[in-house]
């Protein structure tokens, strides 16, 4: 039996390819980033390893400062000559640096499918000594990681569209009166002078209630013509060549239109909302040249098609039922959107709810088109008006691709098996993305195909075509060669925590909607686990690419575990378990669904950096910070933000422990900014943010975070601004800071679900930092189904006296040290902190209060209620600190009527 056994393993290292690679050609890590910069062999070993195998896609990302050689360059530019573009002809894989020369260039081998290709004589070099072509260093194609080919006629379907931009707006009462209209409009003016396109782009209108209105814009009038269509089933569209206008023609009438916007509904009283008919109306004007459409919704759809119906239910929250109403219920919305998908229409979607809207169902039209979606509950044109304005401004002005499609592909052995973001998907592996941006990311899955792979090295290829705002046709390329090891050792050194968190979240965001929160959350839990336990068990006896038991067994494993974890893998973790208490993926019942489903769709649709910022936050400690805080710094060493370098304050590690009664703390998230202030914190500090020697006994309503005027207010400012101010990005976003009052419960219950070193109560969540370090460091049982002991919802079994934290189990995250002269870990512990409270939270009936201090209009105030406690610090508890958590605050209160 073991001659045959041989034989065959000799005749499939026969097989495998020597590959000469140069493994110093890479893609920047702006563009691609992998969970492992090495491949196993096998199959068996892949599964054996425990390691996931993924990659995170931003193709069209921002040019940032240097890094690895070549992330401050722009993309160089291919002019495809008299031969064309070059590709395989079987797969249709790009040239790139990886290809094999032979019959001194005559031919080559595609690096993907191991196909012979000859080369076109336009083409043709002869190579050198080594095998190379001799004018490689000429070509940009064949010694750089990314290129950018400008696509012959054949890449074109149509000739290239003008950049269309369509707005859809709600104009029922609540949007009119909570100022979001005005908003809209006023956002909408400051964004057309910098729209993509210049003199080519169109732009158009349409509002609805319970009918749908149309704007005529036609060059010359004095004003623009409004029409009117109550009959929504069935839909005309008057005066067509007139509702989508070249914007420089129709310049005068267009702003006419947007000053005079907010004060044609202002009187109107109507509350209902035919969203669906409007997106009809909208489709068929802009069907025939596609574009960006921008729809702001402010109520549930309530008439004609999509029509939604409230479907939140109190008593499934928290339980495994709560993830069908984060499922979509009508398929319209779905079935629409890959109709717009097909037109090449982007929708971007801005909610504005007071109470349930039904996100997950409307929310499928931006994720099937390759949108966007953004929620501001309660709005509050004060407060919540600069935000939205400027995330408006930047997702209309930012570069953007139109009428793209992606397409991945790898080596033969490999392949890709699933795909996470904002796409639709034609056939088996086609993206189809009308809209594509600086900010799109696409995440990829990667497994093994075959038994064991044909080459030394495995090659990746994302291409991207496009079509420029200057309506130019590009084909983006961007080719990554990994090395294959048989080695488990090897395999693990090359993990990039940072983007293994980033797929492990997209994963487990897909498992948390297909099955349940609670199997996500294990499943993260486990994953973690394993990776931990294959990274300190090391290299394994393989025979014919199958791991052989070891005779020591049980032995080996007790001293596995007793091992450091390598220092790639320190911060895993912390990160996932960061994860588990994150909004997307908690559990309890203070989380509503609304809510949850926007956290899904920001999730999916982050780059690796935003989504460590977004799953692990940054305190930074505001009382005590260096009088050079908020100002530009030259220091390499230190920590900053921005373009300017701003010098950022001290950075505290995410638990209740770090804050004080005296001190001010500002969170960061990369989403929203929170202001926790101590009722002891020091009046002088005080006053100048807020203009207020103290916080207690104040209406929250109507605070204000002072931005200039002295020292600290403009420091802050300045610190503020930069962490929003993204390297590479020509628009900063303006910051959001809700504010925290220590004892006010309803916000500080909130504030605290960022806590994530510290227990919280919900099943699955209850493990502080240093206990989850023992946990994946010592696991229960290597068999379990999911390796989190007691059902997930306590900690694991012999924690209570367990051995202390394994070297950089405490360890902060980059750019987190701990307080000065304490390090973290040392605080003493009198036994783990205190279950979760006795009493379970019951859910919030409307979207729970988010700002502090972002009320909605004169009404009932979201979350009135403020609960008195002892300080923080007594102790990790598993919500706010010595306290339970308070029930979430009642349904805001619609605008006055």
């Amino acid at each position: 039996m073991g001659q045959p056994g041989m034989q065959q393993q000799q005749q499939q290292q026969q097989t495998v390819y020597q590959e000469k690679i140069d493994y110093s050609i890479k893609v920047p890590k702006r563009f691609l980033r992998l969970t492992t910069g090495a491949i196993p062999s096998t199959a068996s070993l892949a599964a054996s390893s425990k390691v996931p195998m993924g990659a995170v896609i931003r193709p069209l990302a921002p040019t940032t400062g240097t890094e690895d050689g070549e992330e401050g360059e722009e993309v160089s530019v291919v002019q495809p000559g008299a031969g064309g573009i070059i590709r395989c002809r079987k797969c249709r894989t790009y040239i790139n640096p990886f290809v094999t020369w032979l019959e001194n260039g005559r031919r080559w081998r595609c690096n993907i499918c191991a196909q012979l290709n000859e080369c076109p004589s336009a083409y043709f070099c002869h190579l050198d000594e080594e095998g190379h072509r001799r004018d490689k260093m000429q070509r940009p194609e064949l010694h750089k990681g990314v290129v950018e080919f400008i696509a012959p006629a054949e890449y074109m379907v149509r000739p290239p569209q003008p950049p269309s931009y369509f707005f859809v707006i709600d104009v029922s009462v609540t949007a009119v009166r909570s100022g979001m209209l005005k908003s809209v409009a006023s956002a909408i003016k400051a964004s057309l002078d910098d729209l993509p396109g210049e003199t080519r782009t169109h732009i158009g209108f349409i509002t609805f209630d319970n009918s749908v209105h149309y704007y005529s814009l036609k060059a010359g009038l004095s004003r623009p013509q409004m029409m009117v269509v109550g009959d929504l089933k069935e839909l005309f569209v008057p005066a067509p060549d007139d509702l989508l206008v070249n914007l420089r023609d129709s310049r005068d009438v267009v702003e006419d239109f947007l000053d005079n916007l907010p004060e044609m509904f202002a009187k109107n009283q109507c509350p209902m909302s035919c969203l669906g008919p409007a997106l009809k109306a909208a489709f068929t004007v802009t069907k025939h040249v596609g574009g960006k459409m921008s729809v702001f919704q402010s109520v549930l759809p309530s008439l004609g098609d999509g029509a939604l119906k409230p479907r939140e239910n109190p008593r499934v929250m928290g339980t495994p039922d709560e993830v069908k109403i984060l499922r979509y219920d009508s398929k319209w919305y779905k079935d629409t959107a890959v109709e717009f998908s097909r037109a090449q229409i982007c929708v971007d979607m801005y909610f504005f709810p007071y109470q349930y809207i039904d996100l997950a169902s409307a929310s499928e039209l931006a994720r099937v088109t390759a949108g966007t979606v953004r929620t501001y509950v309660a709005f509050n044109p004060e407060v919540d008006g600069p935000k939205f304005e400027s995330e408006l401004y930047k997702n209309l002005t930012t570069d953007t691709a139109f009428e793209a499609v992606c397409r991945v592909r790898c080596s033969r052995g490999m392949r890709i098996s699933n795909f996470y973001g904002n796409f639709y998907i034609r056939g088996t592996d086609l993206l189809a993305l009308p809209n594509v941006t600086s900010d799109s990311v696409y995440t990829i899955d990667i497994v093994h195909d075959e038994q064991s792979v044909g080459s030394t090295a495995v090659t990746l290829q994302a291409a991207l075509l496009y079509t420029s705002k200057d309506g130019e046709r590009k084909i983006r390329v961007m080719t990554q060669a990994l090395p294959v090891s048989s080695l488990t050792s090897d395999v693990v050194k090359s993990i990039d925590q940072e983007a293994m968190c980033n797929v492990l979240a997209k994963q487990a965001l897909s498992v948390a909607v297909k099955t349940n929160l609670d199997n996500a959350r294990g499943r993260l839990q486990q994953i973690c686990a394993d990776i931990i336990r294959s990274a300190k068990a090391g290299d394994k006896r393989t025979v014919s690419g199958y791991t052989m038991p070891t005779q020591q067994g049980q032995q080996n494993e007790d001293e596995d575990k007793d091992k450091p974890i390598p220092d790639n893998l320190k911060l895993l973790p912390l990160y996932t378990l960061s994860l588990l208490k994150n909004v997307a993926l908690r559990g309890g019942t203070d989380v509503h669904p609304d809510e949850r489903v926007q956290a899904h769709q920001l999730l999916s649709n982050m780059s690796v950096e935003q989504s460590l910022r977004y799953v692990y936050p940054q305190m930074f400690s505001i009382h005590d910070m260096d009088s050079n805080a908020g100002m530009p710094s030259d220091s390499v060493a230190a920590k900053t933000a921005g373009r300017n370098s701003i010098l950022l304050p001290k950075v505290a590690n995410l638990s209740v422990d770090r804050l004080s009664s005296n001190g001010i703390f500002l969170l960061d998230n990369g989403v929203d900014m929170y202001l926790w202030v101590g009722r002891s914190s020091d009046p002088a500090v005080t006053s100048a943010l807020f203009g207020v020697s103290s916080l207690e006994n104040v209406d929250m309503s109507r605070v204000r975070l002072c931005t200039k005027g002295n020292d600290v207010a403009s420091r802050l400012d300045t610190i503020t601004h930069a962490l929003r101010d993204d390297e590479g990005e020509t628009h900063i976003l303006e910051p959001k800071i809700i504010i925290v009052r220590e004892g006010d419960a309803a916000m500080e219950a909130r504030f605290f679900w960022h806590m994530v070193e510290d227990r919280a109560s919900f099943s699955g969540g209850t493990y502080s930092y240093e206990e989850f370090m023992q946990f994946v460091n010592r696991p229960p049982s290597a068999s379990g189904p999911t390796g989190a002991p007691g059902g997930m919802g306590g900690p694991p079994g012999g924690m209570r006296g367990g051995p202390p934290a394994p070297p950089g189990g405490m360890r902060a995250p980059p750019g987190a040290p701990p307080p000065p002269g304490q390090m973290m870990g040392q605080q003493s512990h009198q036994g783990p902190p205190p279950g979760p409270p006795g009493r379970s939270m019951p859910p919030p009936p409307g979207p729970p209060a988010m700002r502090g201090n972002a009320p909605p209009p004169p009404g009932q105030m979201m979350g009135q209620q403020s609960q008195q406690g002892p300080p923080p610090g007594q102790g990790p508890p598993p919500a706010p600190p010595g306290r339970p958590m308070p029930p979430p605050p009642g349904p805001p209160a619609m605008p006055p009527q």
